[in-house]
């Protein structure tokens, strides 16, 4: 069910060729953007013993390692003792979360627990194309739950669920599937909706797209009945 790391003929397991053709990035899997000291420390102990010349935080809560020379790759991910972060391949990549109750004042709902509980169950998830969720503990919708592929958004009475986001070259707000769902149920209304996706759509075609050739209605129709 779950991908196996993306690894080209002649890219070293965990990278990503770089526009040089002759560098690599790596991507840390860093569950809904926390991290840890010991996390931290890894990091930029890495950056400094392979002088690695750019970290980049990226728009999912991650950090990118780029210019690694290839020797480098299996040393760095060796040293670093963490999990590899999805980022070409097809399947489950993130789950973006806002700090919700935890911390903020405008939080209704625990955005943080439920999109760990996510990334637990569902990144790797072979799929069509790759999927990236986002989970905002208010209607403030922080995490950018409306313009990704499946999207949470808190509000007293229970989460929002959409599906169809897309934040790209063609964007689209992702279609309401579901509201005033408890989180038990969101988590298997989020399965539900990759499953159908993945059953049911041509590979390469990400789900705004798929959305838009299915119809919101027939996708309703077959994830709540």
């Amino acid at each position: 069910m779950y991908r196996s790391l993306f690894m080209a003929e002649d890219t070293p397991s965990g990278a990503i060729l770089q526009r040089d053709r002759k560098t690599y990035a790596i991507v840390p899997r860093t569950p809904v953007g926390l991290v840890s000291p010991e996390v931290l420390d890894a990091i930029s102990a890495v950056v400094r013993k392979y002088k690695i010349p750019i970290t980049k935080i990226t728009s999912g809560q991650r950090l990118a390692l780029i210019g690694l020379q290839r020797e480098e790759v299996a040393q760095v991910w060796h040293d670093l003792q963490m999990e590899v972060g999805q980022a070409v391949e097809l399947c489950v990549h993130y789950v973006q979360a806002c700090p919700g109750t935890e911390v903020c004042k405008f939080g209704v709902r625990d955005s943080l627990s439920l999109g760990l509980k996510l990334e637990k169950l569902y990144v790797g998830m072979d799929l069509p194309a790759k999927v990236k969720m986002g989970v905002s503990g208010c209607p403030f919708c922080c995490a950018e739950s409306y313009v990704r592929d499946i999207g949470l958004i808190g509000k007293k009475k229970g989460w929002i669920l959409t599906f169809g986001g897309n934040s790209g070259g063609r964007p689209r707000i992702g279609d309401v599937i579901a509201e005033d769902i408890a989180d038990d149920e969101a988590v298997a209304l989020v399965q539900r909706c990759l499953e159908y996706y993945r059953n049911n759509c041509d590979k390469k075609l990400r789900t705004a797209r798929f959305v838009e050739k299915t119809g919101i209605e027939a996708i309703k129709q077959a994830v709540l009945k």
